[in-house]
C-alpha cells in the first residue's frame, strides 16, 4: 500500500521558516517523483516544487522560487520541503504526493499517490 505521511507543519509567525517532511513507503522511492503541493481557503491547489529522485531534477513554482528548497533523503524514504520568510498568505494545508512524472504540468493537474496533508498556520 503507498502511503505519503507529512509532518512538520504548525503555526509559524510571519518571517518565520518551516521544513515538512514527506515519508513514503509502499512503492519503490528511486523510481518516482515526489511533489509538495498546498490548498489555502478559499484557492485553488497549488503546485509549490517536486523532484525526481533517480536524478534529482527540480522544479519550482514561480510563486515560491527562493523561498523554497525541496531535498530528498535517499536512505529514509524522505521528501523535504523548506519554507523561509512565511508569510500569512502561505497558510494552507500542505500534501505531498508521489507520480513518475516531475514537471510543470503535474504540477498543476497533480499526481498519482497523495498523502493527507499537515496545515501551516503562518501569524501576522
Amino acid at each position: 500500500e503507498v502511503q505519503l505521511v507529512e509532518s512538520g507543519g504548525g503555526l509559524v509567525q510571519t518571517g518565520g521558516s518551516l521544513r515538512l517532511s514527506c515519508v513514503a513507503s509502499g512503492f519503490n522511492f528511486d523510481d518516482y517523483s515526489i511533489g509538495w503541493f498546498r490548498k489555502a481557503p478559499g484557492k485553488e491547489r497549488e503546485g509549490i516544487s517536486c523532484i525526481t529522485i533517480s536524478n534529482g531534477n527540480i522544479v519550482y513554482a514561480d510563486s515560491v522560487k527562493g523561498r523554497v528548497a525541496i531535498s530528498s533523503d535517499n536512505m529514509k524514504n524522505t521528501v523535504y520541503l523548506q519554507i523561509d520568510s512565511l508569510q500569512p498568505e502561505d497558510t494552507a494545508v500542505y500534501t505531498c504526493a508521489a507520480d513518475v512524472f516531475c514537471n510543470r504540468a503535474i504540477m498543476n493537474y497533480g499526481m498519482d499517490y497523495w498523502g493527507r496533508g499537515i496545515l501551516v498556520t503562518v501569524s501576522s
